[in-house]
């Protein structure tokens, strides 16, 4: 059944007269009379009784009548939501972050983008750098929150805040209760550290902070997410160096301790949010904005 004919059925059954409908429509009384009479004809049935003085609809009309406006409302809002969509006011975004990210920007961004677009709904798939970087290449992501400077090849990314490193250690060791902490005191201690292969911009940011204060680390226990870095420490299985957004995890039996500077340059682990190149969807643009803005 062809839409145009839904529409003029409905506006005829509105106005009750050829002519006054035919004007709203735009077209002459003759293309309305033929597109009438082959609805009726498709359908069996006879949806008006004519005569020289009135046009009244029939039992079956009025009855298809209310049919006919919901099934044009639906396709109104089907053209609607197509429209929205396309122009990045309504939607769905399937993004991955890893652990540290939520305890980093990610939460404002998210809630800044969610002011500007309500009508576009961010589900959340909690990965590792790695695997995210492999989701969004294959589409199986639309971007990411990563620990990253450099993204992989054919992804583009936008910096986010770096966060600094700090020392965390089970609050029963000897330095726990220092203001600060001297990366120098750690070179016997054995280090809790992430698997290379889950972060690897993560994981050489601390190697290469370790080895500025001259400590080639002996790694006691290699893991694959920051919340077992620290369970970890808090056993009094060994120190290990952590963003500082972690503290806000509120995990007990550990200490966080800063890093001496000395006069150089602070330790910090990179952030970024990436996209495979190009963003096709202009929701993904609309995210991408908001990582910028903040």
């Amino acid at each position: 059944m062809k839409t145009h004919l839904l529409r003029y059925f409905v506006v005829l059954a509105e106005e009750l007269h050829y002519g006054r409908a035919a004007a709203k429509l735009s077209i002459t009384q003759p293309p309305l009379s033929v597109a009438i009479k082959a609805l009726e004809d498709e359908l069996g049935v006879r949806l008006f009784e004519r005569n020289a003085k009135q046009v009244q609809l029939t039992e079956a009309g009025a009855a298809f009548l209310v049919e006919a406006r919901r099934v044009l409302g639906q396709l109104q809002h089907a053209a609607d939501v197509a429209r929205q969509v396309a122009e990045g006011r309504q939607g769905q975004l399937a993004i991955g972050v890893a652990a540290s990210m939520i305890y980093r920007d990610v939460p404002r961004v998210l809630q800044a983008f969610a002011r500007q677009r309500p009508d576009i709904e961010i589900t959340l798939h909690e990965m590792s750098t790695a695997e995210q970087q492999q989701a969004v290449a294959r589409g199986q992501l639309q971007g990411g929150f990563v620990n990253i400077v450099t993204p992989a090849p054919g992804l583009d990314s936008c910096p986010i805040a770096p966060e600094p490193l700090v020392c965390c250690l089970p609050e029963a060791h000897p330095l726990a209760g220092e203001a600060e902490i001297d990366l120098r005191a750690l070179a016997h201690e054995r280090f809790v550290m992430f698997v290379r292969e889950v972060s690897p911009a993560h994981y050489d940011d601390v190697i290469a902070c370790l080895h500025s204060a001259g400590i080639h680390p002996r790694i006691h226990h290699a893991v694959r997410q920051w919340f077992s870095v620290i369970a970890l420490v808090a056993m009094g299985q060994g120190v290990a160096l952590v963003p500082a957004c972690m503290q806000r995890a509120g995990m007990a039996g550990v200490r966080w301790l800063p890093l001496q500077r000395d006069g150089g340059r602070p330790a910090l682990t990179a952030g970024a949010f990436v996209w495979r190149a190009p963003a096709a969807s202009a929701s993904l643009q609309a995210l991408i904005s908001v990582v910028r803005e903040r």
